[in-house]
């Protein structure tokens, strides 16, 4: 027959498997990170260069004349 699991057993093995997991968060939280703000970053220029275009060509052309 198997032995009885007690709770210091599961707790164990619990602390066992978190600790893998946290271990491979910390890993894969870097580079995503990083890429993260490197996409925000490139879509903010792309934004800007996209509005000051349109800008410059919906914006009028004024014409001074001297009396």
């Amino acid at each position: 027959m198997s032995e009885r699991v007690s709770l210091s057993d599961v707790e164990a093995k619990l602390r066992e498997l978190g600790g893998g997991v946290q271990a491979a968060t910390t890993r894969a939280t870097a580079p995503a990170l990083g890429g993260a703000v490197v996409a925000a970053v490139l879509a903010v220029a792309a934004v800007y260069l996209l509005g000051r275009r349109r800008g410059r060509k919906e914006a009028p052309i004024l014409e001074i004349r001297r009396i």
